[in-house]
């Protein structure tokens, strides 16, 4: 398996995706409700480029992996790609922060509003993928 033979462009696409749906999601759906639960108070604040800047570094960290499970896979329609978008999401980060929401006393709803998004990320993101390898 060669590492870095994948599809960049698909890989920047389902980053680009995974990146808006974010916005999407954290910026204009869920914003007031995410605000109240996980912004606290006094906390330092940090440029909103520089943070949006880090966060499409990571979704394209995520999208490169999910673009080699799925290659893995060897899925070619939207739907199974999506479905092993959603596989590695519920198997490898609904767990993590899961564990984290709780031990840190984060309230269930927080944890809802970020394991969601992470799901449809990852299930449009393989679904994308295995479309367009």
């Amino acid at each position: 398996m060669h590492l870095v033979n994948v599809n960049f462009l698909a890989v920047l696409t389902a980053t680009v995706i995974q990146w808006i749906l974010g916005w999407l999601w954290y910026g204009v759906l869920f914003k007031k409700d995410w605000t109240a639960l996980a912004v606290k108070e006094g906390a330092i604040k940090i440029n909103a480029g520089v943070v949006m800047a880090l966060i499409f570094v990571a979704n394209f960290i995520l999208s490169f992996a999910l673009a080699k499970i799925v290659a893995l896979t060897g899925v070619t329609a939207f739907v199974y790609g999506a479905l092993v978008g959603a596989i590695c999401g519920l198997s490898f980060v609904v767990p993590p922060i899961f564990a984290q929401h709780i031990s840190e006393g984060k309230p269930f709803k927080l944890f809802g509003i970020n394991a969601v998004y992470w799901l449809l990320a990852m299930s449009l993101g393989g679904g994308v993928l295995a479309i367009w390898q």
